[in-house]
């Protein structure tokens, strides 16, 4: 028995289900289409066969999935419990992701306006070096969100107030909200096009601190931050089945990258 309080380990097909699951919200895996064959699976997950089989028993318990005698497993035209319960996940860490964004809007524009002005030589170098951590990942192909999260946090740390950075430790990983919702939704917040999009929302933010521009650091943390907003209320949105919103006042859709 797990002790008070702890949260007992996931179990390894924890993994496997929750990316299977993802894809198929997405899309990436439609109706229709054909599971990765098992071997596929254990290579790609690293994990055993009897771990593979446990998690499509659970997929196909769920509703998702219906395996054909002879021919693989495949996603179910209309699979709708299972998915229901999946786009019900999906919607409750979304919420929490804007939750979380409007706490930041409140804390992080400002501290960027303060990093433009009281930042050291030492301090920009820390977010320098955040900024192009998150370029090295992004072209090994690694996730960005240790070095998403160094950027944020070194702005905050050279604001030389330690009240930011204590509220950012405090939200933590919840700062990145592609951390929240990568398992149910990997190819809109995992793709390339989107964190490159992010990077240079970065580099605005960079660019302005770096030649003391406190409105512009300012600015460029605030829409980057409105902009984070209007990417994941689309997600939400299209989780709940709903049309994309009208254009806002930027000219960008929700969603649309900026």
């Amino acid at each position: 028995m797990a002790e008070p309080g702890l949260k007992p380990k996931p179990k390894r097909a924890d993994k496997v289900i929750e990316h299977l699951k993802g894809r198929i919200a997405s899309g990436a895996l439609g109706p229709g289409a054909k599971l990765p064959t098992e071997v596929e699976l254990i290579k790609e997950f690293g994990v055993s066969r009897t771990v593979v089989r446990e998690a499509i028993a659970v997929l196909a318990g769920d509703g998702l999935v219906k395996a054909r005698q002879g021919a693989g497993v495949f996603v179910l035209d209309r699979p709708r419990d299972g998915f229901a319960h999946l786009i019900a996940d999906l919607s409750g860490r979304l919420s929490a992701v804007l939750n979380v964004l409007e706490v930041r809007m409140a804390v992080e524009i400002e501290a960027a306006g303060l990093a433009a002005q009281r930042r050291s030589a030492a301090q920009e170098g820390e977010i320098r070096e955040a900024f192009e951590g998150f370029n090295r990942d992004l072209e090994a192909g690694v996730p960005t969100g240790d070095a998403d999260f160094a950027f944020h946090r070194a702005i905050a740390e050279a604001t030389n107030n330690p009240f930011y950075v204590e509220i950012l430790d405090v939200l933590g990983r919840r700062t990145i909200p592609r951390d929240l919702v990568a398992m149910a939704a990997p190819d809109y917040v995992l793709s390339r096009p989107y964190l490159e999009t992010m990077q240079a929302e970065h580099a605005a933010i960079l660019d302005a601190i770096a030649v003391s521009d406190a409105e512009g650091a300012r600015e460029a943390m605030r829409r980057h931050l409105a902009q984070s907003q209007r990417r994941y209320q689309h997600l939400l949105q299209k989780s709940a089945g709903n049309r994309p919103a009208p254009a806002g006042p930027d000219g960008l859709r929700l969603g649309q990258p900026a």
